[in-house]
This record gives C-alpha cells, sequence and structure tokens, in this order.
C-alpha cells in the first residue's frame, strides 16, 4: 500500500510518499481502506516531534479517518468487510491502509459522505466537546473565537450558531472574516489591525464575551482574555500561532472566570459514552443542515508537503482532506 512516512522528527519537506506492506489486523483489530483523512493542525507537529508523544518511527500522520472496512480480526463480531466507517486516531492516516481497534471504529452513517466523515470527528468532536461539556455554553451568550477560520474555528461557529449563541470571530484577514460571516458569525474583528479588547468592548456594549474559544495562543491570550465577562469562561484549545502564553492569573482573579482546558483526545479515552453521544449529536446536525463541511482542499497524498505548508502558513479556510487513491 501507499503511505505518507515520517522517519525522523524533523521538518515538513523531509516527509516521503513510499509503498509499505500492507497490514494485518490481530483479533480485536479491523483494517480499514481509507477513503478521506482529515489534515489538522496537530499533524504538523507531531512529525516535529512537538505534540504530547511521539509514535515510533516511521509513521504516517492523521487521525481523522473514513473508509470502508477491508479485513477483520478474527474476535471482531461488531463490523463487517464492506462496512463504512469514521475512526478517530492520532496518527495512521495519510495511508492507503489504517489498523485500529474493532472498539473505536464506529459505522459511518449513509447521510455521510466519505469526506464529510473525515472532516467531522476532530474539529466538530472538538468544538463540541468545548462549548458544551467544558463551557456549558447557553442559549442567548456571547462566545469569541480565535483563529475563526480555521477547521476548529469554522466547527465552533457552526456549533454556537445551532446552540443559540452570538458568534464574534476573530481573525487575521479580511478575507478570512467573510468566510467567518458566510459560516455564520454574527460579528467579526481583524485582531491584525484592529484592537481586540476595545472591538469586543464596543460590540457587546461593555460586558465582554462570556465564552472564549482559544486554539491560538501566544500573544492572543492575553487580549482576548481582558475581554472576558464576569463568571465567563476561557477555553485553552491549542496554539496554533507558536508560543505557549503566559498568563497573568490576576486577570482570572478580577473577572472570576474560569481558565478551562480542552484536550479532545484524553476525553474520548477517558469518557467514551460521552464522546458517542456528542458524535450522534454531531452527525444529527449534520442530517439536518445545522452543520456543513467547509472544504478548502481535496489532496492525493502526494500533495502532503503542500497542504501542511499551507495549513503551517495560516492559508486554510476550513478543512484540508486528503483522498489517497
Amino acid at each position: 500500500m501507499k503511505a505518507v512516512l515520517c522517519t525522523s522528527f524533523s521538518s515538513i519537506d523531509e516527509l516521503t510518499v513510499e509503498q509499505v506492506p500492507s497490514l494485518q489486523p490481530a483479533d480485536d483489530e479491523v483494517i480499514i481502506a481509507v477513503k478521506a483523512c482529515g489534515l489538522n493542525f496537530p499533524d504538523t507537529l507531531i512529525i516535529q516531534g512537538k505534540y504530547q508523544f511521539k509514535p515510533e518511527l516511521p509513521f504516517s500522520p492523521g487521525g481523522e479517518i473514513a473508509g470502508v472496512i477491508k479485513e477483520i480480526g478474527s474476535a471482531v463480531t461488531q463490523l463487517k468487510v464492506g462496512d463504512r466507517v469514521m475512526y478517530g486516531s492520532v496518527f495512521g492516516g495519510f495511508a492507503e491502509e489504517v489498523k485500529a481497534k474493532a472498539a473505536a471504529v464506529f459505522k459511518m452513517p449513509p447521510v455521510l459522505d466519505f469526506v464529510t466523515g473525515a472532516s467531522s470527528m476532530l474539529t466538530y468532536g472538538t468544538s463540541y466537546h468545548a462549548l458544551v461539556n467544558r463551557a456549558r455554553i447557553q442559549k442567548g451568550e456571547t462566545l469569541l473565537v480565535l483563529g475563526a477560520a480555521g477547521g476548529v474555528g469554522t466547527a465552533a461557529i457552526q456549533i454556537a450558531k445551532a446552540l443559540g449563541v452570538t458568534i464574534i470571530a476573530a481573525a487575521s484577514t479580511a478575507e478570512k472574516l467573510a468566510f467567518c460571516k458566510e459560516n455564520g458569525a454574527d460579528y467579526v474583528i481583524n485582531y491584525a489591525n484592529e484592537d481586540l479588547k476595545t472591538r469586543v468592548k464596543e460590540i457587546t456594549k461593555g460586558k465582554g464575551v462570556d465564552v472564549i474559544y482559544d486554539p491560538v495562543g501566544d500573544a492572543y491570550t492575553e487580549p482576548a482574555l481582558r475581554t472576558i465577562a464576569w463568571k465567563g469562561r476561557y477555553l485553552v484549545v491549542g496554539f496554533a500561532a507558536g508560543e505557549i502564553p503566559k498568563i497573568p492569573l490576576n486577570l482570572a482573579l478580577l473577572k472570576g472566570c474560569e481558565i478551562v482546558g480542552v484536550f479532545w483526545g484524553a476525553f474520548v479515552q477517558r469518557e467514551p459514552a460521552q464522546n458517542q453521544e456528542n458524535l450522534q449529536t454531531i452527525i444529527t446536525w449534520f442530517a439536518e443542515g445545522k452543520l456543513t463541511s467547509q472544504i478548502h482542499g481535496k489532496y492525493p497524498l502526494e500533495g502532503v508537503k503542500e497542504a501542511m505548508h499551507a495549513m503551517v502558513n495560516k492559508e486554510v479556510k476550513g478543512k484540508i482532506v486528503f483522498i489517497p487513491s
């Protein structure tokens, strides 16, 4: 089979596409013929050895997978060859095949195509978990989304809209902000040339925002935290801008606010039943048209360097999906 390989923890440009042996399942595993796999920002970190853990080399990055069951282990009873499935992993997906524990794989409903299936688990799963489970966001509250044109930002806007929340989207270009408005944002802020705190104060008439969704970090975190309302919730989702910020904790005291960590991967492992419930809601909302995948581009495996550079250079609006075959 063909696969993108990371053979050393280095740069995007060191990735290769090679022919490797087909996979064989253990008794409790399945082999999935990958039809689509979503690209996410953590994929650009894991190949550099900057993620929370380091896979054994060599490996294929990519963990948001949709495909068809190709082979099953002898103990697998809940899945069969030919089933259309979705699977969330941390790596292994940028390939024509991926191996998975059968218990972690679930059937993809007919309403979803493979591209949607491969662009909904991590981004929409993360954003739903953040807004509903962690922030306990309520209808009528106000949400500020940083990096709002990216994959998780796009998902956060759509989910917040479905929940009846007022959305302020912050991004770095006029083109990205227009995309956010089309996606459902009520207000937009260009934090490249506008003062974030001043604009939020104007929009909220001095109250501040109830929830802040931050997948960006770096120099954007402290100005955003200063916009939070009394008893607001600040969601720490990621650090796409680079540096992990150091937050003056007196701001949390003065605002009476919560600073809340969001780690969807750990949530999936620790609370699988709640995750399944979340994903069922997400799938239902896709079927009802409340959520729609916003695809920036579709790439073959050979386009992995181009696609990853586009993500790192902040050129992506929505999701990139790889089509292996």
